[in-house]
C-alpha cells in the first residue's frame, strides 16, 4: 500500500484535482468533504500527512487542525493549511492552530508535492517506500515482508503492528495505543487480541532467530528494538 494522504476539501473540483495530483505521485489518497467525515476516517485509521482546507463547513480547517494536535494519535502527523486566504495574519493564524505548512489557491501542483516530500523527509517517513530495521525489510508499496532476502508470509494484521513498530523503533506502546493505531477505534477489540498477534508475529520472526527484537515492555506494552 502506498503513502496514505488525507485530503479534506468541500469544493468538488478542488479535491478531484489534489486527488489526481497524489495518485499520479503513487500515494494513496482518502478524501473527506468535511471535518467531521475527516474525524470518522482517522477512527479508522491514521495516514502519513493530511492536506486540509480552511473555509470548511461547520468545522473550519483551523479547528479540525487544533483538534488534531489534542489527540496523541494525530498530534504528529503532518499538516498542509489549503486557503485563499494569504495574508499575514491568516497564515500566523495557521501555523497557531498546530499546521506544519501553508499553500495558497491557485497553488502549484509541483510545489504542492515538492511540499509533501519534504514534510514527509522532515517526519521520518521511509524513502521510496521501504522500510528496513534490524534484518526485516518491509515493502509499503507491495506489503511484501523480507527478512535475509527470503520472503516471508504474515498476516494483514501482524504487518501493520509491525510497520507500525518498525516505524517507531525503541517506543514503547500500550496496548490500547496499539489497538487504536492497528485496528481502529471503530473496531471494539480486547486488549488481550494484542498479545496473540504479538505471539504471531514473533512465530513469523523465530525462524530468523529475530523475535527478541519485539520487545515486551513491562506494565506497558511492547517495543520494536532494533539494538
Amino acid at each position: 500500500m502506498a503513502t496514505p494522504i488525507l485530503v479534506v476539501e468541500d469544493e468538488p473540483e478542488i479535491r478531484e484535482l489534489l486527488a489526481f495530483t497524489l495518485s499520479r505521485a503513487s500515494y494513496d489518497v482518502v478524501e473527506a468533504e468535511s471535518s467531521e467525515q475527516a474525524l470518522q476516517l482517522l477512527d479508522r485509521g491514521i495516514p502519513e500527512l493530511a492536506i486540509i482546507d480552511w473555509m470548511l463547513p461547520n468545522m473550519s480547517g483551523v479547528d479540525l487542525a487544533r483538534r488534531l494536535r489534542r489527540d496523541e494519535l494525530t498530534q504528529s502527523m503532518p499538516i498542509i493549511m489549503l486557503t485563499a486566504r494569504g495574508e499575514e495574519a491568516d497564515k500566523l493564524r495557521s501555523f497557531e492552530s498546530g499546521v506544519d505548512d501553508y499553500v495558497t489557491k491557485p497553488f502549484s501542483p509541483r510545489e504542492l508535492l515538492a511540499r509533501i516530500k519534504a514534510l514527509l523527509r522532515r517526519s521520518g517517513a521511509p524513502a521510496d517506500n521501504i522500510l528496513e530495521s534490524g534484518g526485516i525489510r518491509l515493502d509499503l508499496n507491495s506489503h511484501r515482508v523480507t527478512i535475509e532476502g527470503e520472503l516471508v508470509h504474515v498476516g494483514p494484521t501482524e504487518y501493520r503492528l509491525l510497520e507500525l513498530l518498525m516505524r517507531h523503533p525503541d517506543r514503547a506502546f500500550d496496548r490500547s495505543q496499539l489497538l487504536d493505531r492497528v485496528w481502529g477505534r471503530s473496531v471494539y477489540v480486547e486488549e488481550r487480541t494484542v498479545d496473540v498477534h504479538v505471539l504471531r508475529l514473533r512465530k513469523v520472526l523465530q525462524p530468523f532467530k529475530l523475535q527478541h527484537l519485539i520487545q515486551t515492555v513491562r506494565g506497558v506494552g511492547y517495543r520494536f528494538s532494533p539494538q
